[in-house]
């Protein structure tokens, strides 16, 4: 897996690409996003404690959540992304665009589920102990 960030002016660019054996992974049934093969993406500013989590899928699907701390929900909303995907057999690329200004904190992160429901995590960075792409810690890059 790789993961590309651009920004322009006020509008982030995220690329996702994920290689290897795409037909092995599982695809989403009823549960969340976040417990399928999905592409996170968790946006902050900095000095703030309040962030924006996205969630997507190998199909485009997306899920965003805004929170006010640490894992606790905000009451407004997120703007919509543009998702972009384009799937072949050994390559999945997905290319995202959202609003965002400031200087940010930005964590990179991937549940990948196979086949058989083995899942791995992927970022930037992890904290120590299991994986927290919530985690101040896997804010692991900042822009200006």
């Amino acid at each position: 897996m790789a993961a590309r960030v651009t920004r322009f002016g006020a509008l982030l660019s995220v690329g996702y690409v994920v290689e290897g054996d795409l037909a092995r992974l599982a695809r989403a049934g009823g549960r969340p996003l976040w417990r399928h093969t999905c592409l996170e993406l968790f946006i902050g500013r900095r000095g703030a404690r309040a962030y924006q989590e996205f969630n997507f899928s190998p199909r485009g699907d997306w899920a965003g959540y805004a929170f006010e701390s640490y894992r606790r929900p905000a009451s407004r909303t997120v703007v919509k992304p543009r998702v972009r995907v384009r799937p072949s057999r050994r390559k999945l690329q997905l290319e995202i665009r959202v609003p965002a200004r400031g200087r940010l904190r930005i964590g990179l992160s991937a549940v990948i589920e196979e086949e058989r429901g083995t899942l791995s995590y992927w970022a930037l960075r992890h904290p120590r102990g299991k994986p927290d792409f919530h985690h101040a810690s896997a804010f692991a890059l900042e822009l200006r």
